[in-house]
């Protein structure tokens, strides 16, 4: 498997006409050769080039598996640049991806002033952005289980409102153990939970904002599960809600449906999110969808490409990413509802299955 997927950057590097492409994320890293290393300030490089690679990696990083590359140990008294240098030929086209610290590769390019550097992140990018259908079926499982937390955030809230304070800090600290719970130990980023006029803020930093009757609630969460990750919101209502938000979860949840209805190989991505945003502003409210319809997902939550009215890009079989339509009223209230679609041969799959039918939390009293 990791040498099909690195002999797709070798193809990707010929059609970018890229001689030597330096990979240093975490992820890409992960997806190139199954190891998952966090180096902090030290280097750490997977060279490719046409015919071999070479991984440059800390000691203080021991591997117990077997990689489809060479592996190159230095120690924090080594010159690691210098030693990458000497693998790379002089006027070739060096690629380097987005992630790679300038420090590194200021360094590089002083010991090799004849070569030309570019930035090469499609060349991975591009690969990634196809997911298999064993990543599908991770991607698939790891949502499932975002579903299960998402069911135990609404119950919990439910079961628990008007007996007991309830604040957003407090959910977010109920949804990293739900996800413990069901054996996902990592989340794919800090939960967003937003009471009332906090909603209105996309990303609301969630804090001691107390659920009072008569509010909205935000729930964005999502979990890493075997690598891969997931990505889900849903909102709520605590008490009876009034006219204007009801009409306006409505227009989101009919936009959330028009993006997933558009999604199909051939379309292009700013067609997606036309279709979600046209629906939102045919209603008057276009000016407070304030972001993008969506965004890619993998091993990380944020990927390459994005579903936003500028990328002309096309819809290929394979492409897993969200549909995240919102609508944001300052000192009122948010509502967004977000799923994760992987394009099939007839349109989508989408990978989450919680209602999206508007939920209302009732108080006990």
């Amino acid at each position: 498997m990791y040498n099909k997927r690195l002999e797709k950057i070798r193809s990707n590097m010929k059609q970018n006409q890229i001689d030597a492409m330096i990979v240093t994320a975490t992820d890409s890293i992960y997806y190139l050769l199954g190891v998952e290393i966090h180096p902090g300030e030290r280097l750490m490089a997977l060279l490719i080039k046409e015919h071999s690679a070479v991984f440059f990696l800390n000691a203080l990083f021991p591997l117990k598996e077997t990689l489809p590359v060479v592996v190159r140990y230095y120690k924090d008294t080594d010159k690691p640049i210098e030693m990458m240098s000497k693998e790379i030929g002089d006027h070739v086209t060096v690629g380097v991806d987005k992630e790679w610290p300038s420090r590194f590769l200021l360094e590089l390019m002083g010991f090799k002033a004849s070569c030309t550097f570019v930035n090469g992140s499609v060349t991975v990018d591009s690969a990634r952005l196809i997911k298999s259908k064993e990543e599908g079926m991770l991607m698939r499982n790891a949502s499932k289980l975002n579903d299960e937390v998402m069911r135990l955030v609404y119950e919990y809230i439910q079961e628990n409102v008007g007996t007991m304070t309830i604040t957003e800090s407090m959910i977010q600290e109920k949804v990293k153990a739900f996800n413990a719970e069901l054996g996902v130990h990592e989340l794919s980023f800090t939960p967003l939970i937003c009471f009332g006029e906090n909603g209105a803020e996309p990303h609301h930093d969630s804090d001691e904002t107390v659920l009072r009757e008569n509010q909205a609630i935000i729930v964005d969460i999502g979990g890493r599960k075997d690598g891969y990750c997931s990505d889900m919101t849903r909102s709520f209502y605590y008490g009876t809600p009034p006219e204007e938000y009801v009409k306006v979860y409505e227009l989101v949840r009919k936009a959330n449906l028009a993006g997933i209805q558009a999604v199909r190989p051939g379309v292009a991505f700013k067609e997606i999110d036309a279709a979600a945003r046209n629906v939102i502003a045919e209603a008057g409210y276009g000016d407070f969808f304030t972001h993008r319809t969506g965004h890619g997902i993998g091993i990380n939550v944020h990927e390459f490409p994005d579903v936003s009215a500028v990328n002309e890009m096309i819809c290929e079989l394979g492409m897993t990413f969200s549909i995240e339509p919102g609508i944001y009223l300052t000192n009122q209230f948010g509502v967004r509802i977000e799923d994760l679609v992987r394009v099939t041969e007839t349109g989508c799959e989408v990978l989450n299955q919680y209602p999206k039918d508007l939920l209302t939390i009732i108080s006990p009293n």
